[in-house]
C-alpha cells in the first residue's frame, strides 16, 4: 500500500462510518455492513506496513489530515458502540457469533492490568462498559472480583443488563449510568478503574476523579497512539501532582494499548 493509497482508504471508513451510524434504527438491519467495515478497519490499524506509511504520512502531515484523523475517531466510535449493540441484540435472540474485532478486544482483557492484578477481593470499575460489556464478565468469571460498569448511554445500560442476565448469572456485576461522577460511593471503592478506549474526554475526567478515588487504586487507560489513534482516542499528560504513569501495556497486534497509572 502507498501513502496516497492510505489516504484514499481513510477518507473511504471516514464516509462509510458515517453512513452506517446514520443508519442505525434499533434493530439488526445494517448489522452485517457494519461488523464488516469494523472488523476490515481493525486489521488495516493493526497491519504492520500500514504503521510505517502512516508515520511518514504524519511527518507531513496537514491541518486536513489531523481533521480526518479526528473524524475517523468520532465515527469509528460510535459504530463500535453501535456494533456492540447489533451483538447484543443478536445475543438476545439466539444468536452468539463473534466477530474479529470482539475477538481482538477480548484477547486484550487478559492483559489489562499488567503487573497490578485483579484478585476476587478487588472492586474494578469501568467507565464506558457499552452493550456487550465483555470486560466485566470476563474479569468476574476469571476473579470473582467484583465490577461495575459505567455508561452515559441508557440503551447500552439497557441491552447490557440484559446480556448479563444471560451469560453471567450469579457473578458480582452491576451496570448504572450516567456519568462515573454521578456514583462516587463506586469510585471511593475501586481498587482498579478502567477507561474505555473511545471515551473522547478520558483524560478530563481522570482529573477530576482524583479527588473521588482511593490512594491506592490503580487506572488502566485504554488509548491508542500512532495509527492506532484513528481507532481509539490517544495518550496525553497528566498533572503529575495527580497521577503518575506506573507501566504500558503495549501490544501492537491489537487495537489498542494500556497505560496504568498510580495516583500521585
Amino acid at each position: 500500500m502507498t501513502i496516497d493509497r492510505i489516504r484514499t482508504e481513510l477518507a473511504f471508513y471516514q464516509d462509510k462510518f458515517t453512513t452506517l451510524a446514520y443508519r442505525y434504527d434499533g434493530t439488526l438491519a445494517g448489522s452485517e455492513e457494519l461488523e464488516t467495515a469494523i472488523d476490515r478497519y481493525s486489521d488495516f490499524i493493526t497491519n504492520a506496513e500500514n504503521r510505517s506509511l502512516w508515520d511518514r504520512l504524519e511527518r507531513d502531515s496537514s491541518d486536513e489530515l489531523h481533521r480526518l484523523a479526528a473524524g475517523l475517531r468520532r465515527s469509528s466510535a460510535q459504530c463500535v458502540a453501535i456494533m456492540e449493540k447489533y451483538r447484543a441484540l443478536k445475543l438476545l435472540e439466539g444468536d452468539a457469533e463473534r466477530t474479529d474485532y470482539f475477538q481482538n478486544i477480548e484477547t486484550c482483557i487478559e492483559q489489562e492490568f499488567g503487573s497490578f492484578r485483579v484478585a476476587a477481593d478487588s472492586r474494578v470499575v469501568l467507565i464506558g462498559s457499552g452493550s456487550f460489556p465483555m470486560t466485566p464478565l470476563f474479569i468476574a468469571k476469571r476473579t470473582g472480583a467484583s465490577v461495575v460498569g459505567i455508561d452515559i448511554d441508557e440503551e447500552a445500560v439497557e441491552l447490557g443488563r440484559k446480556v448479563i442476565d444471560r451469560l453471567g448469572p450469579g457473578l458480582n456485576i452491576r451496570l448504572l449510568g450516567g456519568s462515573a461522577e454521578h456514583h462516587p460511593d463506586e469510585l471511593r471503592k475501586a481498587t482498579h478503574l478502567i477507561f474505555s478506549s473511545t471515551v473522547s474526554e478520558k483524560y478530563e475526567l481522570l482529573d477530576r476523579l482524583h479527588a473521588l478515588t482511593d490512594r491506592h487504586v490503580v487506572v488502566a487507560m485504554r488509548y491508542g497512539d500512532r495509527l492506532k489513534s484513528l481507532f481509539n482516542y490517544p495518550m496525553r499528560e497528566v498533572d503529575g501532582r495527580k497521577w503518575r504513569l506506573a507501566e504500558t501495556v503495549w501490544r501492537p497486534e491489537h487495537v489498542f494499548d494500556i497505560a496504568l497509572y498510580r495516583r500521585a
